[in-house]
C-alpha cells in the first residue's frame, strides 16, 4: 500500500521586500460613513457525545469535498522536552496505522496464502482493535484522486482530504483510522525525524529566520518553546514512540478535536456519518487543558534592542545598497481575556495597512522605507502585534524614528477618517467571502479559528468587527501599543551594520 507522506506548512513571518504603489491623495478626517450590516458565515455545527465537534460549511456548486482534522496542539502545549513534536506527530499520522494491518490480514486471508501462525497474528489483531471492523475500503484508496496534506501551527495542528464526492465517507474513515489507530513504526519515526531536520537546517540556513525567531524569542523570554512550532534538532532526535504516544494520549482525543467538512455534502448526512464512524472513540476523562494548562506568558518588563548580524546574500551594487530588516513587537491581546480587543486589532492593522492610510504616507511615500507593515496574531495565548519596516542603512536611523513618530499619533482622531474605518470592515468581510469560493482552503481557516477562539468567536466575527469603533481602537493602541515595552530588532549584513550606525537604543525609540 502506498504510504502517505506530508508536506508541512509550518508557518513563518518571512518577508519580502517589495514596494507599495502609495496614493498621494490626502484623506479626509470626518465623513458621512455607512454603516452596513455585517456578513454570516453559514456553517454549522454539531458535538458528539464523546467531545468531539463536527462544523459543516455546504456548498453543492462544485463535486468536492474537504475533510479535516484539527486538533488543539501546536507549540503552544511543548515544554522544552517536547519542543517541536507536535510537528513531528505531523509528519506521521498518514503512515501506516493499525487499520492498514487489519487489511493486510484481510487480504492475506482471503487469499488463503497465510500460515498458521500469521492466522494467530491476525486473529491477536483484531482482538486487540474491535473498533475496526473491516478495513476493506482501502482497497482502492490510492485511486481516489485525495490530496492530504497537514499544517501545525503554534495552536492548532490540522489534517485533510479533498476528493469527490462520492468518496465523503472513505475519507472519514481513513481520517478515523489515522486519528484513532497509529502504531508509530520505530522506521518511519526516523526517517521523518531527519526529514524534520532537513526543514529546520532549510530554515536556519535564511537568515530571516533569525529575524522572527529573536523577536519571538525575546517577547516571550520566560517559555520561548511554546512559540516555536519548527523545535530544535536536540529536541526532534529525541523524539521516541512513548513520547509521539504521550501527545497522542493528552491531545488526539475526541474532547480536543473538530472534524471539519466543506463542500458539496448535506450536514444532517455528515453528522450521521461521522457519528457512525467516530462515535465509538473514547472521550478523556479529564479534559487536556485542565490536567496540562497552558503556560502563563510573563509580560515584559523593560523594552529591549537587539542587532542580529547576518550576511542577507543580497547582491549589492553601487547604485543599490543592502536591506535592512527592523521588527518591533509588544504582547498583543489574548482570547478570552480581551476579545473586544483582538477586533480592533485587526481593523486597526487593516487601515494602516491601506497604501493611502497616513501610516504609509508617511513611511513609504517619504522614502524612509520600501514597505512598512503592522499585523495583530489573533491567538489565546499572546498574540503579538509586530511592525515590519525594510529600509537601507542609511535610512534606517530616520526610519525607526519616524516609526515612533507614528506610533505617538496612534490614538489622535485625526489619525485615520471614518470613511477608513468603515471601509477597512466591509474590505476585512470581503476579504472572507472571497476566500470561501475554494473550501478546501477554507476549512483551514475554521480550523483555526476553532482551535485559537473556538468556533462561537468565528461565527460572531463580522458582527463584532462592524461594532469596533474608534473608542475601540484608541483603547487597543494604548492598551497594547504606546509607552508599553516593546522588542526592536534589526536583522542587517556586518557591512549594513557599519554604514547604518545603529544602536540597540534606536530600536527602541531612545
Amino acid at each position: 500500500m502506498k504510504k502517505f507522506f506530508l508536506s508541512s506548512l509550518l508557518i513563518f513571518s518571512i518577508f519580502t521586500a517589495s514596494d507599495f504603489a502609495q496614493a498621494t491623495k490626502q484623506a479626509t478626517t470626518t465623513g458621512a460613513a455607512v454603516t452596513q450590516k455585517a456578513v454570516e458565515v453559514p456553517f454549522v455545527n454539531k458535538t458528539l457525545p464523546n467531545g468531539l465537534e463536527i462544523i459543516v460549511l455546504p456548498d453543492a456548486s462544485i463535486p468536492l469535498v474537504t475533510v479535516e482534522m484539527a486538533v488543539r496542539n501546536g507549540s503552544f502545549t511543548e515544554p522544552p522536552e517536547l519542543n517541536g513534536l507536535s510537528h513531528l506527530y505531523e509528519h506521521m499520522f498518514f503512515k501506516a496505522n493499525r487499520a492498514v494491518i487489519v487489511y493486510q490480514c484481510e487480504q492475506a486471508i482471503n487469499s488463503g496464502r497465510i500460515s498458521a501462525t500469521g492466522r494467530l497474528f491476525c486473529m491477536e489483531q483484531t482482538k486487540q482493535n474491535p473498533d475496526i471492523k473491516s478495513a476493506d475500503y482501502l482497497t482502492g484508496i490510492n485511486n481516489l484522486g485525495i490530496v492530504n496534506n497537514a499544517q501545525t501551527r503554534e495552536e492548532v495542528v490540522n489534517y485533510y482530504f479533498t476528493t469527490t464526492s462520492p468518496y465523503l465517507n472513505t475519507a472519514l474513515r481513513f481520517m478515523n483510522d489515522s486519528i484513532r489507530f497509529p502504531t508509530f513504526d520505530a522506521e518511519e519515526l526516523e526517517q521523518e525525524k531527519q526529514v524534520v531536520i532537513g526543514e529546520i537546517d532549510r530554515n536556519e540556513a535564511n537568515p530571516y529566520f533569525y529575524l522572527t525567531r529573536t523577536l519571538n524569542d525575546k517577547l516571550f523570554y520566560k517559555y520561548p518553546t511554546r512559540k516555536n512550532a519548527l523545535g530544535t534538532r536536540e529536541s526532534v532526535l529525541s523524539a521516541t514512540t512513548a513520547k509521539m504516544q504521550t501527545i497522542q494520549s493528552r491531545y488526539y482525543v475526541p474532547n480536543n478535536s473538530a472534524l471539519i467538512v466543506t463542500g458539496n455534502v448535506k450536514p444532517e448526512q455528515v453528522f450521521q456519518l461521522v457519528e457512525q464512524t467516530f462515535g465509538s472513540w473514547k472521550r478523556r476523562e479529564v479534559e487536556p487543558f485542565k490536567e496540562f494548562p497552558l503556560v502563563e506568558h510573563p509580560p515584559l518588563t523593560k523594552s529591549e534592542g537587539v542587532i542580529v548580524e547576518k550576511n542577507t546574500g543580497e547582491e549589492v551594487s553601487a547604485n543599490r545598497a543592502e536591506n535592512v530588516f527592523i521588527q518591533i513587537g509588544w504582547h498583543g491581546p489574548s482570547i478570552g481575556k480581551d476579545d473586544e480587543a483582538t477586533y480592533a486589532a485587526d481593523v486597526f492593522s487593516f487601515i494602516v495597512a491601506q497604501p493611502n492610510s497616513r501610516f504609509q504616507r508617511n513611511l513609504v511615500d517619504t522614502g524612509l522605507v520600501s514597505s512598512a507593515e503592522i499585523g495583530y496574531y489573533t491567538q489565546r495565548n499572546v498574540g503579538p502585534i509586530v511592525v515590519t519596516l525594510i529600509t537601507t542603512p542609511e535610512k534606517a536611523k530616520a526610519a525607526i524614528k519616524a516609526v515612533y513618530a507614528e506610533l505617538a499619533q496612534f490614538d489622535k482622531p485625526d489619525y485615520f477618517t471614518d470613511e477608513e474605518l468603515e471601509s477597512a470592515k466591509t474590505t476585512l468581510e470581503s476579504r472572507d467571502l472571497f476566500e470561501r469560493e475554494k473550501l478546501s482552503d477554507y476549512a483551514h481557516t475554521l480550523a483555526f479559528w476553532w482551535s485559537s477562539t473556538g468556533i462561537e468567536y468565528f461565527r460572531d466575527y463580522h458582527k463584532n468587527l462592524r461594532n469596533v469603533s474608534r473608542l475601540g481602537t484608541t483603547r487597543y493602541v494604548k492598551t497594547y501599543i504606546q509607552g508599553k515595552p516593546h522588542i526592536g530588532i534589526a536583522l542587517l549584513s556586518p557591512d549594513a551594520k557599519t554604514a547604518a550606525k545603529l544602536t540597540e537604543g534606536d530600536l527602541i525609540g531612545q
